[in-house]
């Protein structure tokens, strides 16, 4: 009985939906949600955006008063979750988990993408950033990020740096360093970050950028040395370390950075009752000190925030791409 009532009840919110009765898009929201959402991560299962993810359709599924199912949807530099969402109705029954990875990356790859990033969605809001840590051996003669520049640049090409793959945000640090340094090293590309971060490990490479939730307990184990982090700002995680921008790369920042969003169409009530699920959700203490621990910076907001960011990232990947004649294999 109680099924059959809830069931009639989202019929009911649907009907009222479509038939654009008592304000059109604003029933909708009064009546939202009205059953389970679904949160599309265009990764795979087990790295560190799942993990927000999840934790985040948790905190948000509590606030909204129904259950956020997260679905994996991995591929293409994360494009075919992307796709998913924007064929999808704009009735927030739908979320997307991007990163700049793909917002402001892949479309300079891939140039036939069956969405639009304008077009297609809304912003819901911003989650915060991951900086990455610029890695070598204990046992590698680079002690600083200048001993690394001053090498590069006496044996051009000789030292060899590990990534995720053509693309990744490993690869594409590295590309920035290079082209703010004036130094030139060896790509060597691998399948994912687990991989390269083995052969770093493994002195398969010398050098690497690595997340800082994956580099922090191996610099803590002495495992891997570190140089500098990749932020503005010294990371939480690592105060002690300085961004490599402290350490002579004037400038330098690039970061993994994470965003809600949902397929256009949604409606403006429907965006802001997300906007302030994800808030309340980023601003609590116990899931705030969870994702810190991992090397998160959470930075909640308007969902407005999102677009002038996004424009910026894809601007600034975008020139780097070309600039470097970056292509994929």
């Amino acid at each position: 009985m109680r099924t059959l009532r809830y069931t009639a009840s989202a019929l009911l919110a649907a009907f009222f939906c479509l038939a654009g009765l008592a304000g059109g898009g604003q029933a909708c929201a009064e009546n939202y949600p009205s059953r389970p959402i679904r949160m599309i991560i265009p990764w795979s299962v087990g790295g560190s955006t799942d993990m927000l993810g999840r934790l985040l359709a948790e905190g948000m599924g509590k606030r909204l008063g129904v259950a956020i199912v997260v679905e994996n949807k991995p591929g293409a530099t994360g494009t075919i979750g992307y796709a998913q969402v924007a064929r999808s109705p704009g009735d927030g029954y739908t979320l997307l988990l991007g990163t700049n990875s793909t917002f402001a990356i892949a479309p300079h790859f891939y140039h036939d993408l069956p969405y639009d990033l304008q077009r297609d969605f809304r912003p819901i809001g911003m989650i915060g950033a991951n900086q990455q840590v610029l890695c070598v051996q204990p046992q590698a003669p680079y002690k600083t990020v200048a001993d690394l520049v001053k090498a590069a640049k006496a044996k051009p090409g000789a030292i060899n740096y590990a990534s995720s793959g053509v693309g990744g945000s490993s690869h594409l640090a590295t590309e920035l360093l290079m082209s703010t340094t004036g130094i030139s090293m060896m790509h060597v590309p691998y399948r994912g970050g687990a991989p390269a971060v083995q052969a770093l490990l493994g002195g398969q490479t010398e050098v690497g950028f690595v997340d800082i939730s994956v580099a922090e307990p191996l610099i803590h184990s002495g495992k891997l040395r570190a140089l500098g982090t990749s932020g503005a700002k010294r990371a939480p995680l690592l105060p002690d370390l300085p961004t490599l921008a402290e350490s002579g790369v004037s400038g330098f920042e690039s970061l993994t950075t994470f965003g809600l969003f949902a397929p256009a169409g949604t409606s403006d009530a429907i965006v802001q009752k997300l906007n302030t699920a994800l808030n309340e959700s980023l601003r609590d203490p116990a899931l705030s000190k969870q994702l810190a621990a991992q090397g998160f910076e959470l930075t909640p907001g308007p969902a407005q925030a999102y677009v002038a960011y996004a424009a910026e990232e894809t601007r600034k990947w975008g020139s780097l791409i070309a600039q470097r004649h970056i292509t994929l294999p």
